[in-house]
């Protein structure tokens, strides 16, 4: 569907949710923006018509109940209007918690440079009846930290431009040269990867954003590329990743009732009369960090001390970016 008539539904639907009485076609022509023509002239108004049929059976395909009456019995031209009754969704009711939640969530996605979708998201939301708490936090509100190649790719992948960036590997100190078609970018165990069409290997490979080294830099015009059809990111994330080695086993005090992710992630739980000790097994020490510093106060860590450390360093930068900055006073 064009965007012309795209806009030209959204106007139609306006204007009949508008009224309570039913608008004949020559009102509505005179009404809504792209029905203009000239009504004495018989090939435009055939056009016309033919152009308002068309959205009409649009708009029932779309679910949209559109009700066909005359305003009084002196009317012999039918009219159309929109039964508000029967458009209007239902109500849509959330815990308090699940509310909260969704504020957290559009709070991630503000911070990962996608606030317009965020705040549209939770438009549509409040126009549907749900009381949203965008400031609403559950326990301490996590640290949400994006990559800086995040926004240049997803742009990329939107728009289908190939790219062209530096990539880091653990076993290699200098940084090499990638291009790459890229179909997405996902989210898998706490990083960030792109997924895409490796030009110079001519494979599909995936990168974590955060060995991308220096600017990712577009290459080429919009459309260059179209994405394999129903291509599943997170599962050749997965494939490519591999099983996690959970070498790392990490103490950790928790208050009784607190901290139920914590106790799901235990391999064992020791009761305490003050607090409990949960025995979890780790491979990656800054995912475990996060997690563990989302409950603040309830969870602390005992060992081991790089988990500590990490701890330590994920509630500093919590504290740095809530920190009221100090205007200067000039002297």
């Amino acid at each position: 569907m064009s965007r012309t008539r795209t806009e030209r539904l959204v106007n139609l639907v306006i204007c009949l949710l508008s009224t309570r009485r039913f608008l004949t076609a020559a009102q509505i022509a005179l009404t809504v923006p792209g029905y203009e023509h000239d009504p004495e002239d018989p090939r435009d108004h055939e056009a016309f018509q033919r152009k308002f049929e068309r959205d009409k059976a649009e708009l029932r395909e779309l679910g949209v109940p559109l009700e066909i009456g005359t305003a009084s019995i002196f009317d012999q031209e039918p009219g159309y209007r929109i039964a508000q009754r029967e458009y209007a969704l239902p109500d849509i009711l959330l815990e308090p918690d699940e509310a909260a939640a969704v504020g957290i969530a559009a709070r991630l996605w503000q911070h990962a440079g996608l606030a317009a979708a965020a705040s549209s998201g939770l438009a549509k939301l409040r126009a549907a009846g749900v009381e949203v708490d965008p400031q609403a936090t559950l326990g301490v509100e996590p640290v949400v930290t994006v990559d800086p190649a995040f926004g240049p790719l997803t742009s990329a992948a939107r728009e289908r431009r190939a790219v062209g960036f530096k990539y880091r590997v653990p076993e290699v100190d200098e940084p090499s040269a990638r291009r790459l078609e890229p179909w997405g970018v996902v989210c898998w165990r706490g990083r960030w990867y792109v997924v895409g069409h490796d030009k110079d290997r001519d494979a599909t490979r995936c990168f974590r954003l955060s060995r991308i080294v220096g600017d990712v830099r577009t290459t080429g015009r919009p459309g260059a590329f179209t994405p394999p059809e129903g291509a599943d990111l997170i599962s050749h994330v997965a494939r490519s990743s591999g099983p996690i080695a959970r070498n790392g086993r990490a103490t950790v005090t928790v208050r009784h009732g607190r901290a139920a992710g914590l106790r799901r992630l235990a391999r064992e739980v020791i009761p305490g009369e003050e607090t409990d000790k949960l025995l979890i097994s780790y491979g990656d020490p800054e995912w475990l960090a996060s997690r563990i510093a989302g409950y603040g106060p309830d969870a602390r860590v005992e060992g081991p001390p790089e988990l500590r450390d990490a701890v330590i360093q994920q509630l500093k930068e919590l504290v740095a970016r809530h920190e009221p900055v100090t205007p200067a006073v000039a002297s």
